[in-house]
């Protein structure tokens, strides 16, 4: 009777030690909730408010770099060419060599180029800014799966020193049953 107290008592001991080992992952998984939390904190948001000059620079780029930029502009050098050469023959306000028409091209593509250069450099930013974002979310991955390891191996180890102990345990009831037995068959 002595003996079946101490075994309830050891294995309540070690169910006990199962409780605090459940306790240890709990901290553990809210530690880790609190790193991740201060990584995506870290994180910024590479689709900010625009100023005015921004968003106009990024239409302007986005209509200059497209086909309809690129057919309507065509319409309106060929239409321009057409109304100096042949409509107005007489008497036109640009003639030939369209130096009026140079003008404007040369006018158009300077104010174009810095234009869409700095949509492109807000752009290149911004993917600067995108790429720091997956940076820290891999590495907020790689700690998650650094932490999922670790609390694998502590299960595994405590799993293993419970199941060897209860083995030890196992072992005593044996042999106390052993020895009650043959004491049993020595008094018949």
């Amino acid at each position: 009777m002595k003996k079946r107290n101490r075994l309830k008592s050891d294995y309540e001991e070690l169910l006990k030690n199962n409780d605090q080992i459940v306790q240890q992952l709990h901290n553990m998984v809210l530690q880790n909730y609190e790193d991740e939390k201060f990584i995506a904190d870290k994180l910024k948001d590479p689709d900010d408010p625009l100023s005015f000059g921004e968003r106009l620079s990024d239409k302007v780029a986005q209509f200059g770099g497209s086909w309809r930029f690129i057919i309507l502009f065509g319409c309106i050098l060929l239409g321009w060419i057409v109304l100096n050469s042949f409509i107005l023959i007489n008497k036109p306000f640009d003639p030939y060599p369209y130096i009026l028409l140079n003008l404007i091209l040369s006018c158009v593509a300077a104010l174009q180029a810095p234009v869409i250069m700095m949509s492109q450099n807000r752009q290149e930013e911004k993917d600067r800014r995108r790429s720091l974002n997956d940076y820290a979310v891999n590495l907020k991955a790689e700690i998650e799966v650094r932490n999922l390891h670790q609390k694998i191996d502590v299960l595994i180890f405590e799993e293993m020193k419970s199941l060897l102990d209860l083995q030890v345990r196992q072992m005593e009831i044996l042999e106390d049953l052993q020895k009650r037995v043959s004491f049993l068959e020595h008094k018949k």
